[in-house]
């Protein structure tokens, strides 16, 4: 409806181009918005003052000529223009009943859209490093990037899904010599854990299948490894006596089983993860590995590209990328003076590649900490030739855990961290879906796990959901007290007395409330806001509780139950879609 009422809007503008309006029309002036007293209409717009003053006119004046100029269309009932210029428009009586014949006729299809070009986008998210279960955190990632890909595709995009295996570097060689210890404690070896290590309990069971695996095979005296090492905390540096651990463990090892008991600790890790989103609904089209794409060479064919370009240049035996030119604070760093690679090589050498894939927009699901890191990959993606805007971050705020009223304590390297398995397994699938996306991601959330799991009207799971079950409930109660239904005869009731049938105020409440339906998904995939279809999805709940307990359903007239029934299915079927979207269930009985 709001597309289409837009596009008469623009067309009005269009035939006053050049005389009353200035030339050209921008689409972008062209303004709705629902409005939130019935008594002005269904829509109004202010495109009449917006324009007024590069039109040298008086706002009301210029909005009486632009309703004037709007074309004939089944869809309008009426245009008028209120207060100092605004244009308030009131749909058909009918149109609310035909979209609720649409939603019936297209069922899970209803509320999807096209776009007027294609357009593919790949969204990267969750990628946490490889080095542990997967926490609280990541958990909101994963239900973030789900949903928006979702909505995305609801509203007409091709979409990828990627996870970027963060398995290269100095994390992944602390994960190496946390597990090798954890194996030498199995083989009986008596020796302490790093303070910098990964002390999490997860690592027992996957040193245990090492050592079924290797038998005694990577078994060192812990005396040979500990023989001169410099103190750990609290007496020394913990960084500088893990790296004094992981040249040891590899001197000791030697190069290529180092290199396997990195690769099985990554292994073990990433199996952990995929079984974790799996559980969660959450799967990804592709998985990238962070070595094996530098080990293709793709990082050093980039960087000689940008060399070649004259975007990079060596100073204090570092090779440095030109990032001011692209608006960046500083230059940055691509090669260090030992020859390593830097992160930021790595990632826009990844981005690059994302684009070369033939993708619009990549859009990156990022932790809040990443703030800094945006600005200067898109300006790597520029000098590529990219345009800025192809990349998008989504940057996700912290989860703070709470029970009865008590923050609990999180942090991953001291393995006091809440896992996401834990969480489902306590509030179940559906509860930690909605609940991490109840909140805008760009502000910090606070996970109530007692409301999370309460059968009451204060939890938004419990409380949707119960509306979708109510009518399923409604009709099983039809059927058992004789009641027939019929869809088709329905239909044929509602656009012939709709009207009459559903013209009470709750009805009409919830007609309008499902119309709107296909603008929320449209508007949340366009700000990348899955937040928003929770609010609506919330509210629209209400006005059929709100119905239910206003309205009777099942009375014995045939015609008013017919419409009464279709009204509240199709509101059912609505509901169910856009549950679909967040991931979250629609189940028939609660």
């Amino acid at each position: 409806m709001k597309t289409e009422l837009a596009r008469l809007l623009l067309q009005a503008l269009q035939k006053l181009e050049g005389t009353l309006v200035p030339s050209p029309i921008d689409p972008e002036w062209v303004s709705l918005e629902r409005t939130r007293d019935p008594a002005h209409g269904d829509f109004a717009s202010n495109v009449a003052m917006r324009l007024a003053k590069q039109a040298r006119r008086n706002p009301r004046e210029l909005a009486q000529a632009i309703v004037a100029a709007l074309p004939a269309s089944a869809l309008l009932e009426k245009a008028e223009v209120a207060g100092a210029g605004f244009i308030n428009f009131r749909l058909a009586k009918d149109l609310y009943l035909k979209e609720l014949a649409r939603v019936h006729e297209l069922g899970e299809r209803w509320g999807r859209s096209t776009l007027p070009q294609p357009h593919r986008v790949l969204v990267e998210f969750v990628s946490a490093n490889p080095t542990g279960p997967m926490h609280v955190g990541h958990g909101r990632q994963a239900a973030y990037g789900d949903a928006l890909c979702r909505i995305l595709e609801a509203a007409g995009y091709t979409v990828g899904r990627e996870y970027y295996v963060n398995d290269a570097g100095r994390q992944m060689e602390i994960l190496a010599a946390s597990l090798w210890i954890r194996y030498l404690q199995a083989c009986g070896e008596s020796l302490p854990f790093p303070a910098n290590g990964y002390r999490g309990d997860y690592l027992l069971p996957v040193a245990k299948a090492l050592r079924e695996r290797a038998g005694d095979s990577l078994r060192r005296a812990s005396a040979d490894l500990l023989a001169d090492l410099p103190p750990d905390a609290p007496d020394g540096d913990k960084d500088q006596y893990i790296d004094a651990v992981i040249a040891r463990a590899r001197a000791l090892l030697g190069d290529a089983a180092w290199q396997e008991l990195t690769v099985f600790g990554r292994d073990a890790m990433l199996a952990d993860i995929r079984d974790d989103l799996d559980g969660l609904g959450v799967h990804f089209d592709t998985w990238t590995s962070e070595k094996a794409f530098a080990d293709s060479g793709a990082i050093d064919r980039a960087l000689e590209r940008l060399r070649g370009q004259g975007r990079l240049y060596v100073k204090d035996g570092a090779t440095w990328f030109r990032a001011t030119e692209f608006g960046d604070d500083e230059d940055r760093v691509v090669i260090r003076e030992n020859g390593a690679k830097t992160y930021f090589a790595a990632d826009i050498a990844y981005h690059h590649d994302k684009r070369e894939r033939g993708f619009d927009t990549l859009v990156d699901v990022l932790g809040a900490d990443h703030h800094g890191y945006v600005a200067r990959v898109r300006g790597g993606l520029q000098a590529f030739g990219h345009p800025a805007g192809c990349l998008e971050a989504c940057l996700i705020q912290l989860v703070a855990l709470y029970r009865n009223g008590v923050k609990l304590a999180m942090g991953k390297r001291e393995a006091t961290f809440v896992t996401l398995r834990q969480l489902r397994e306590e509030v179940g699938n559906d509860a930690c879906r909605l609940f991490y996306l109840m909140r805008s991601n760009d502000q910090p959330l606070d996970f109530d796990l007692e409301l999370a799991k309460s059968k009451s009207n204060e939890n938004p799971v419990f409380y949707i959901q119960y509306a979708h079950a109510r009518v399923a409930s409604v009709m099983k109660e039809a059927a058992a007290r004789g009641f027939t239904y019929d869809a088709a005869k329905a239909r044929e009731v509602v656009l012939a007395r709709g009207d009459e049938l559903l013209g009470g105020e709750h009805a009409q409440a919830m007609l309008g409330a499902l119309s709107r339906y296909p603008e929320v998904v449209v508007s949340a995939a366009a700000n990348r806001a899955p937040h928003a279809l929770v609010h609506y999805l919330r509210d629209f709940a209400n006005t059929l509780h709100t119905f239910y307990n206003a309205e009777r359903v099942l009375v014995p007239e045939d015609e008013p139950r017919h419409a009464r029934l279709y009204l509240l299915t199709g509101v059912q079927q609505a509901l169910r879609n856009g549950l679909g979207l967040l991931g979250v269930s629609a189940p028939e009985s609660m």
